[in-house]
């Protein structure tokens, strides 16, 4: 049997802000070829290219990136406003119903950074534009300054809730993680379950409940050196564990 095939959603790119291209983290394609025992793929963000019915049998899993546009906000019912930042409609077009799709039919799917939002938005929740200005949260955002390895850095915990998916995965309540984001959860989407809050109670962690096949996300970047990553490392295994299974269901 040949290895399953993991697509990973890319971003609009421009190449010296003149050729757009779609491009995929080299470390998103890492995790999941070092990891999940199988192929990464990149599904280009556009929607043309391909039905989502089409995408759901090309692919045995898929892998919802971070990407600086955010969700447009008109998805969940508002109106932008400059706090919202930019946006890629294309990206948008591409991975709230595949989203649906993927969970409707059990292809396992994990969601990262914005695709942690992604999932809250394709199952009707809301995102706050900018979540440090919430009273008595902290500032997630990237740190403006430094090198990569500084701007990945751990630098708060998630507490899991007992006994659920994501502390059976990773064998304990809580965990170090980096943070790069300025959304988050507003309120949270139909069968959306927080697993995971930050010390400041931003939900880091989300299962979509009742979902036939793996279907979880996180607000943090686990890609970053998932190999060495304690925490990554378990992850991305669940996630191949999963694809590999229903491959050989529907092989």
């Amino acid at each position: 049997m040949s290895k399953p095939v993991i697509g990973i959603i890319g971003n609009a790119h421009m190449i010296n802000d003149t050729y757009a291209v779609q491009a995929v983290g080299t470390a998103n394609i890492e995790a999941v070829a070092d990891l999940t025992g199988a192929i990464p793929l990149m599904v280009p963000a556009l929607p043309h290219v391909g039905a989502i019915s089409d995408l759901c049998g090309a692919c045995d899993g898929f892998v919802f990136t971070g990407g600086r546009p955010n969700v447009h906000p008109q998805h969940y019912g508002q109106e932008p406003t400059e706090k919202h930042g930019t946006f890629d409609p294309d990206r948008d077009a591409v991975t709230l119903p595949l989203i649906r799709e993927a969970v409707a039919r059990g292809v396992p799917v994990f969601g990262i950074c914005r695709g942690f939002q992604e999932f809250n938005v394709a199952f009707g929740g809301t995102l706050h534009p900018e979540i440090r200005e919430i009273p008595g949260r902290l500032n997630h955002r990237m740190p403006p300054d430094g090198t990569l390895e500084e701007k990945f850095e751990l630098r708060h915990t998630v507490t899991l809730v007992p006994n659920g998916a994501f502390h059976r995965v990773l064998g304990s309540t809580e965990v170090m993680v980096n943070s790069l984001h300025g959304q988050g959860i507003e309120d949270r989407g139909q069968r959306v379950v927080i697993e995971g809050l930050a010390p400041d109670g931003t939900p880091e962690a989300i299962v979509i409940e009742d979902a036939p096949g793996f279907a979880m996300a996180v607000q943090w970047h686990p890609e970053w050196r998932a190999v060495e990553d304690p925490v990554s490392r378990p992850l991305f295994q669940a996630l191949g564990a999963a694809v590999s299974a229903r491959a050989r269901r529907t092989a």
